[in-house]
């Protein structure tokens, strides 16, 4: 990997150092504050809202019903 023969490497180490993102989104059954925020159940409107717009899905909630 990254020309790295990986067998000279601790193989508990590497798996530390690595994640899986899955590429399928999860869905909760709140609302979609609830949903961003829950990572933060603390978090406030104003960061709820920034966080959707860092997200870049500020203006497709806006434009639900």
């Amino acid at each position: 990997m990254g020309g790295i023969d990986l067998r000279g490497l601790d193989l508990k180490w590497l798996r530390s150092q690595t994640a899986l993102v899955g590429q399928e989104p999860t869905l909760f059954a709140g609302t979609i504050q609830e949903t961003i925020g829950f990572g933060n159940p603390n978090a406030s409107f104003a960061e709820i809202e920034e966080a959707s717009r860092e997200a870049y899905i500020h203006n497709f909630i806006c434009g639900l019903p």
